[in-house]
């Protein structure tokens, strides 16, 4: 069900942002809606791992596998730079 949501932007970023959802095909609505689906996203990650605050601050930089484990990832570096 969908619910009527009232914000109070400035003006020149609704105008930016009308413009920016009209030139990829989609309304501002939409992409607000999926903007908030985004955080909740990442909230519901961020307190389900056990990431350490570097390694958060470069999340979503690079695109990985989601079976990808950086923990054994950066072990195995560590080892090598240490000829281990």
């Amino acid at each position: 069900m969908n619910t009527k949501l009232t914000l109070t932007l400035e003006k020149e970023i609704i105008e930016a942002a009308k413009k920016y959802a009209s030139k990829k095909g989609r309304s501002l609505s939409e992409m607000v809606e999926n903007y908030f689906k985004f955080l909740i996203d990442a909230k519901e990650i961020e307190n389900t791992e056990d990431i350490s605050p570097r390694i958060k601050k470069l999340q979503g930089i690079l695109k990985v596998d989601a079976d990808f484990d950086y923990k054994k990832t950066l072990e195995a570096e560590i080892n090598k730079k240490h000829g281990v």
